[in-house]
């Protein structure tokens, strides 16, 4: 039966369609808000997947270019792989369903999400996270939903609650935030420096703004919902649990997992593990999930260390950052170079620099971004947490992760006119015990300062995590997580930022939902920890950035011509420019405006091809002196090139002063000489004279 349901939502109208396409699906909803269109599905398998120990729940946001009127480039004319952008939107819808479906559940789900047009005056992204958990919550599927997302721009000062792509591109803050009918869900945001007060002020707007939608999907429900279907539950029956106590007690394993060494704490589990093997080695019921109950029983014994003891795996203080630990100029010949360690984890950031013509072109859904000046990549290879596997390129968290640090820095990047480079950050991972992308935010804070990128602050990150118990009061927020705290905690809570504010925050959690206490003690620690690491370690590595880039990058002298002269210095079919890079080894870069970059590495050379287009950009006047070669020979005088394309006519009564027969007995071809201008001959030719330089 089709179904049609519609709210208004910040200014404009959301319907949503049900019972119209894909009925097949367990939930479907084609969902259109202003005139975006984005059809979201929800599916689910029969059965539970076999020998697994986790949820399989994929998200996929698909950008369809017809959306926006485009055929995709290349030479297959469809769509190829995610972009990044999908991916990235993908993780945010997965961010917030994830923890909702029930943790015993193990049949594969996939919510998938088509971009079919696109206004600009309406995010596709937000559109798709609302059908997502729509088509979640109508289905038949387990869900402890439902949960809603809005997202909140700044520009001037004042928020703008769902904005435009123009004013999410162009503002001050882009901010998601997920809720349930209670509580916050998860935040992902980048914003210019944003004072903490105001961007928890921002969060809760958007938590208003959800218990609206959230309201509209209730009703949704009660109208057409399916009843959730029985499902077969994958948890660890009790008395394996009981058993498992009676062979290593509650107090031998807090012993096995008190540690700061990661690779101790293993070899400690994998002999607990051996022992339960041995013990059930006639129950292949048990060895079936022993790995799941292992990892529960480090969970509830690390839990129970951290909420009811204060007592963190390693020894620290709740709200003690690990030891840290920063150096630049490691690697040798790079443009700048940085590595940064807290505790276990280690990043080493390369920054290269590179002509404006090496920007990263971006084709998407998205007409206001066409391409990116700053790329930060960030990877992840599996010696960094002692393991062994072929590298098969970087996967959605990869991906995630440097998007992560790439907000963060974004605000404090020099303009083009200050700093005419494409700018690219690789971060390394060496080691990883948690929290990898706050520590690439500050070794590639640290790498581009080394670089001589004139960033306008430091910026550094940290993350927060939490242990929460029965009641809502009943918690512990944790400064600096390392990976078992994550592991088998409630909350990843990353912020980066300067001195002046927030630039960054990605939340993830594994429950339902934050308190407003609990998300502003996280963003008031991280400020503190942030404080901390900028001035007990990142300025002392280096305070500022340098003054000039370093002896092997690329140096860029920028000059302003008449855009009308553009097309004498780029010649006819590119002559006149190609022979000046010829010449010089140089690249050149012309904006449509007249803004010239010369870049490269060789300081006279670029010299050179800069005094050369300044020639040729320059209305010759009589008393200009060039010099020039000759390339040519008449019998009524010689020619004289002084710049690519550009030459003028000697006569032969000009070339000496005494008086010359023929012009072959004073010039050959190729000699260079020094010329100053008479003028424009009547042939409207630039007329040289050699003798009265002389």
């Amino acid at each position: 039966m089709t179904k049609t349901f519609t709210m208004e939502l910040a200014g404009r109208t959301l319907r949503v369609d049900t019972g119209r396409v894909a009925a097949q699906a367990n939930g479907a909803v084609l969902i259109q808000y202003g005139e975006t269109t984005v059809l979201s599905t929800a599916t689910a398998s029969e059965k539970p997947r076999e020998g697994i120990d986790f949820f399989p729940l994929s998200v996929e946001f698909e950008e369809k270019l017809y959306a926006v009127g485009k055929i995709p480039g290349g030479f297959n004319k469809r769509e190829g792989k995610a972009s990044e952008n999908s991916v990235l939107t993908a993780r945010v819808i997965d961010r917030p369903m994830r923890p909702l479906f029930p943790k015993d559940y193990r049949n594969d789900v996939t919510l998938n999400n088509m971009v079919m047009s696109v206004d600009p005056q309406c995010r596709p992204e937000l559109v798709a996270m609302i059908g997502a958990a729509m088509a979640t919550c109508i289905s038949d599927i387990p869900f402890d939903g439902p949960c809603a997302m809005t997202q909140v721009g700044m520009i001037d000062g004042e928020f703008i609650i769902n904005p435009s792509q123009e004013q999410w591109d162009k503002g001050d803050l882009k901010l998601t935030v997920a809720s349930t009918s209670e509580k916050v869900i998860m935040i992902e945001a980048g914003a210019n420096e944003i004072p903490e007060d105001k961007m928890i002020e921002a969060i809760y707007k958007a938590h208003d703004v959800n218990q609206t939608i959230i309201e509209f999907i209730n009703q949704m429900v009660a109208e057409i919902g399916k009843p959730k279907h029985e499902y077969t539950s994958c948890a660890i029956p009790e008395e394996m649990f009981a058993a498992m106590r009676e062979i290593v007690t509650p107090a031998e394993m807090e012993d096995a997992v008190f540690t700061d060494e990661k690779q101790v704490r293993e070899e400690n589990i994998r002999q607990i593990t051996e022992k339960f093997e041995e013990a059930f080695a006639e129950n292949e019921e048990w060895l079936a999930v022993l790995g799941e109950a292992v990892y529960q029983y480090q969970k509830k014994t690390v839990r129970k260390m951290i909420l009811k003891d204060h007592k963190r795996p390693d020894g620290r203080a709740i709200d003690q950052i690990r030891p840290l630990a920063a150096e630049v100029d490691l690697i040798p010949r790079v443009h700048g170079s940085a590595m940064f360690t807290r505790g276990q984890t280690q990043i080493c950031d390369i920054v290269t620099l590179a002509p404006l013509s090496e920007v990263q072109r971006v084709d998407g859904l998205d007409e206001y971004v066409t391409e990116k000046r700053y790329m930060h990549h960030y990877n992840f290879p599996s010696y960094s947490v002692g393991e062994t596997k072929p590298s098969r390129g970087p996967g959605r968290r990869e991906i995630g992760h440097g998007a992560l640090a790439e907000r963060a820095l974004l605000p404090v990047l020099p303009s083009t006119e200050e700093f005419p480079y494409a700018i690219r950050a690789v971060s390394e991972t060496f080691e990883s015990n948690g929290s990898t992308s706050m520590a690439s935010t500050c070794a590639s804070c640290m790498s581009l300062m080394a670089a001589g990128v004139p960033i306008k602050k430091m910026v550094a990150g940290i993350s927060c995590g939490l242990v929460t118990g029965d009641t809502d009061d009943d918690y512990i927020v944790l400064t600096d997580i390392q990976g078992l705290e994550d592991f088998f905690g409630d909350m990843d809570f990353k912020v980066t930022g300067t001195k002046d504010g927030i630039t960054a925050i990605q939340m993830d959690i594994k429950i339902h939902g934050l308190t407003r206490p609990i998300v502003e003690e996280a963003i008031r620690r991280t400020r503190e920890a942030r404080f901390f690491i900028m001035d007990t370690c990142m300025s002392k590595a280096i305070a500022e950035p340098r003054k000039e880039v370093g002896e092997y990058a690329p140096k860029i002298i920028q000059i302003q011509i008449d855009p009308a002269k553009i097309g004498d210095v780029v010649g006819q079919r590119g002559k006149t420019i190609n022979e000046i890079i010829e010449r010089t080894g140089v690249k050149i870069d012309i904006t449509d405006e007249g803004a010239v970059s010369v870049c490269g590495t060789d300081k006279a050379k670029m010299d050179e091809a800069v005094k050369m287009i300044e020639i040729i950009t320059t209305d010759f006047e009589e008393g200009q002196v060039f010099t020039g070669k000759v390339i040519s020979i008449k019998e009524f005088g010689a020619f004289v090139e002084f710049a690519p394309g550009k030459e003028g006519m000697v006569h032969i009564s000009k070339i000496a002063k005494e008086r010359i027969e023929h012009v072959e007995d004073v010039l050959t071809l190729g000699d260079v000489v020094k010329v100053v201008c008479l003028g424009k001959d009547k042939m409207g030719r630039i007329s040289f004279s050699i003798k009265d330089c002389q």
